[in-house]
C-alpha cells in the first residue's frame, strides 16, 4: 500500500470534519467531483472503505475513524516540519510569557534569556519566577519550564534535560562546623532547608543505593516557598539542601557547595518545557527550546 497524494489526506480530514463531500469541496475551493475522486483514490490506496455513503449522508467506518486520528497527527507533524524549515527565514518576534522555577530561572536561565533576546530584538518577554505550578489554562502563560512531567496528560511536555537528579549538598563552612554525613540516615537531627509549594511541604527526601530506596523525613528551622532562598541559605552555611543538580552545578564546580553521600542516588527530576497544545508551539518557542537545550548541555558539563 502506498498513498499517492498527501493532498488526499487533507481532503479526507476536511470531509470527515465537514460531514459531507459538498461542504468539504466548498471549504477547500474544489469541485465535488475532485473531492470525491480524492477519497476514492485514497480508499483504493489503503484497500479499505473510509466512509459509508448514502444518498443523504456519509459517515466514517471503523477503519475510517482509526485512520482519521492518525491523519490528524501526521498532518500536524508535517505542518510543524514546514514551519521549522521556514523558521530560519522568519522574523522571530512577538510576546512570550514564560513561567520558571525561582532558583533555576533567576540564577541559570535568566542570563540565557538575555542573550537570546539580544539576538532577536523583536521578542518581548514576560517572565514569572515562582515555584508555584502555573495553571496554563487560566494564567497568562505561553510556556512553562518545570521539573517533572505535568500530571495533565493533555499538556505537551518537551524534554530539556532528561537525565537530571537531586543532590544532597552543604557549604564547606557548614560541614566544618557540623561534620560530614556517612549516609542519608544521618540527616535525622541535622538542620535541613525545606521547600513548601502551596500547602505541600517537601520534607520527605528520597535516595537509592544498590537498588534499595529509602525515604528520610527531615526537619529544620528554615522553610520557604522560594527555592532561590533555600539555595542562598545553603551557600551561607545555614543548613543542608536537597536540590536539582542543575540548580547547584556551578556552585559544586567552584567549591561553594559540596555533594554529600554521593554513593547514594537522589530522585530523578527531568526538566521540561511545557505548553497546553502542540499547535501553540510557534517557531519562536521551538527556537528557544533548541537554544536552551544547547545551553543546558554546556551547563551540565561544568560538573
Amino acid at each position: 500500500m502506498k498513498i499517492r497524494n498527501l493532498a488526499d489526506l487533507e481532503i479526507f480530514v476536511c470531509t470527515a470534519d465537514s460531514g459531507g463531500l459538498s461542504a468539504a469541496a466548498r471549504k477547500l475551493d474544489l469541485s465535488p467531483a475532485v473531492t470525491s475522486a480524492a477519497l476514492k483514490r485514497l480508499e483504493s490506496d489503503l484497500g479499505v472503505m473510509l466512509f459509508v455513503r448514502t444518498t443523504r449522508s456519509m459517515r466514517l467506518t471503523v477503519e475510517g475513524e482509526q485512520f482519521l486520528s492518525r491523519c490528524r497527527t501526521l498532518l500536524a507533524e508535517l505542518q510543524m516540519a514546514e514551519e521549522e524549515a521556514l523558521a530560519g527565514r522568519l522574523v522571530i518576534s512577538g510576546d512570550l510569557q514564560i513561567s520558571m522555577p525561582s532558583d533555576l530561572g533567576r540564577n541559570v536561565i535568566m542570563p540565557w534569556l538575555d542573550a537570546f533576546q539580544s539576538q532577536y530584538a523583536g521578542i518581548r518577554l514576560r517572565v514569572q519566577l515562582s515555584d508555584r505550578i502555573a495553571n496554563m489554562y487560566r494564567d497568562p502563560v505561553d510556556l512553562a519550564i518545570r521539573y517533572g512531567k505535568p500530571s495533565d496528560s493533555g499538556m505537551v511536555a518537551l524534554p530539556l534535560v532528561k537525565d537530571n537528579r537531586r543532590v544532597l549538598c552543604a557549604s564547606p563552612a557548614y560541614l566544618e562546623y557540623h561534620g560530614n554525613l556517612n549516609s542519608p540516615y544521618d540527616l535525622t537531627g541535622r538542620n535541613c532547608l525545606c521547600l513548601m509549594v502551596g500547602d505541600m511541604l517537601y520534607n520527605q527526601w528520597q535516595f537509592t543505593q544498590a537498588g534499595k530506596t529509602v525515604t528520610i523525613a527531615v526537619n529544620g528551622n528554615r522553610t520557604t516557598d522560594d527555592s532561590d532562598a533555600i539555595h542562598r541559605w545553603a551557600l551561607e552555611g545555614y543548613g543542608i539542601c536537597y536540590r536539582s543538580r542543575l540548580d547547584v552545578v556551578e556552585d559544586i564546580a567552584k567549591g561553594r557547595l559540596q555533594v554529600l553521600c554521593d554513593e547514594w542516588v537522589g530522585e530523578t527530576v527531568p526538566l521540561y518545557m511545557i505548553c497546553p497544545d502542540r499547535r501553540q508551539l510557534s517557531p519562536m518557542m521551538r527556537m528557544l527550546r533548541e537554544y536552551l537545550e544547547a545551553q543546558f548541555e554546556r551547563h551540565i558539563a561544568l560538573a
